[in-house]
């Protein structure tokens, strides 16, 4: 119960303020709930890796996938949190060493409003 209150507290900072700080304590807490399953395209330009997560809290199964993108000349990336749907790390397991970034733009980019975290393109 005491795990509910904390996501839901995540949730709701983020939903209200749409804070980047908000969207880090989710990450960090999504984190600690397990190791998760990390897919990697070496040949991707735009994307280093994606860790997907399940987490369960009372019984409820939620997903998330955390994207690292690259940082132009640099060999860091910046990591993104989207709660994604059951299905979706086995659609991007499919694809994702044919093209990351198709893989991203079809599978998880469309969940990118479900807690506000994801980057803006133009």
């Amino acid at each position: 119960m005491k795990k509910l209150i904390c996501f839901l507290i995540f949730a709701a900072n983020i939903i209200s303020a749409k804070a980047q700080s908000s969207c880090q304590e989710i990450m960090e807490y999504v984190k600690s709930e397990n190791s998760g399953t990390t897919y990697i395209n070496y040949t991707s330009t735009a994307i280093n890796k994606v860790t997907f997560y399940d987490i369960t809290i009372d019984y409820k199964y939620y997903y998330f996938a955390i994207v690292c993108f690259k940082q132009e000349y640099s060999y860091t990336c910046s990591e993104y949190i989207y709660q994604v749907d059951s299905n979706t790390k086995f659609n991007y397991s499919l694809h994702y060493l044919e093209s990351a970034g198709e893989a991203f733009w079809k599978f998880i980019h469309p969940y990118n409003k479900n807690l506000n975290c994801a980057p803006t393109f133009e």
